[in-house]
């Protein structure tokens, strides 16, 4: 994962086939240009990297209680009162402020976590940027883009534990530039985390998804999007006991297609030719079972994928 200047601009960001959150435009019938769409934006930019990982995450059969007290540190002030929260839901949240995957690369070192709430901005910024991209937006539009996408991120946040959206740092070799931000994921764990709206061919409401992923552009072709894709999948497998993990990719996008094979996941149902009338991409939907182990098959090092955003 151009639109010129015009009259006044409505927009409003939904879920669309082409996976990212989809922002739609009203002009007046002098100027009409297109739509921004996306029903959890599936952006993936990857390459194929060997690896080796730790995954922390606390087990979930641990006999310790969950205060409130103990996970307000990882939420905002406007979380913590939006809703009451079960136990389970408890515990759930002290998970995933502990989840943390690590990973070598051949040039620096990869590290994906939860976002916090400090986090949200530059998060945006790379999702508002990713989109503009690829929709071959003005950059003029970009702050535009910003304001709806941040919309979209705050609503998602607050409907941890259900969905969670991830991101990921990268430390150059030799640590002379500091961390920076390389990407972003979202996770669907259930359908209290399904966003109400999802893009077609539309997966089960009850079973995880994964969408949103995109890597900053100047970090692209060096494994990360690929290791975006697993610490999903090693958070899935930690916090929910479905076993199918769902995600969509448009049937343009070969390189991306050929990474989730690879990856194990298979195609279960594609759009009708007829979605082309109402100006989307046609998408695949895929599905992998994971295993116990969530093992992932040696990647190609000389082939990279890079999707960009529907």
């Amino acid at each position: 994962m151009a639109i010129a200047a015009a009259p006044p601009l409505k927009l409003s960001p939904y879920l669309d086939p082409q996976q990212q959150p989809r922002l739609q435009t009203e002009f007046n019938p002098i100027k009409r240009v297109p739509c921004l769409s996306s029903r959890n934006p599936l952006l993936c930019v990857c390459k194929l990297h060997r690896y080796n990982f730790k995954c922390c995450l606390p087990s979930s059969s641990s006999t310790n209680s969950v205060t409130p007290a103990q996970y307000y540190s990882f939420l905002d002030e406007s979380f913590r009162g939006s809703r009451v929260l079960t136990n389970g839901e408890l515990e759930k949240l002290k998970a995933l402020e502990s989840f943390v995957y690590l990973q070598e690369l051949e040039s620096g070192s990869l590290w994906v976590r939860v976002m916090r709430i400090e986090e949200m901005d530059m998060t945006v910024g790379l999702l508002a940027l990713s989109f503009a991209e690829s929709m071959l937006m003005s950059l003029q539009y970009e702050a535009l883009l910003r304001f709806f996408v941040k919309q979209y991120l705050i609503e998602r946040r607050a409907s941890m534990p259900h969905a969670v959206t991830l991101v990921g740092f990268y430390r150059e070799e030799g640590g002379k530039g500091g961390e920076e931000l390389a990407g972003t994921v979202e996770v669907c764990f259930d359908k209290r985390g399904a966003n109400a709206s999802p893009p077609t061919p539309t997966p089960p409401r009850n079973s995880p998804y994964i969408c949103n992923m995109t890597v900053t552009k100047e970090l692209r072709r060096r494994g990360i999007g690929w290791h975006l894709l697993k610490a999903s999948e090693e958070l899935i497998s930690q916090m929910t006991s479905s076993k199918e993990v769902y995600l969509h990719c448009r049937m343009i996008d070969e390189a991306p297609f050929n990474m989730y094979i690879k990856a194990g996941y298979n195609v279960i149902q594609t759009d009708s030719i007829f979605i082309l009338l109402t100006l989307q991409r046609r998408k695949h939907l895929m599905c992998k079972k994971l295993l116990v182990s969530n093992s992932f098959p040696e990647p190609d090092m000389s082939e990279s994928c890079e999707e960009p955003p529907s």
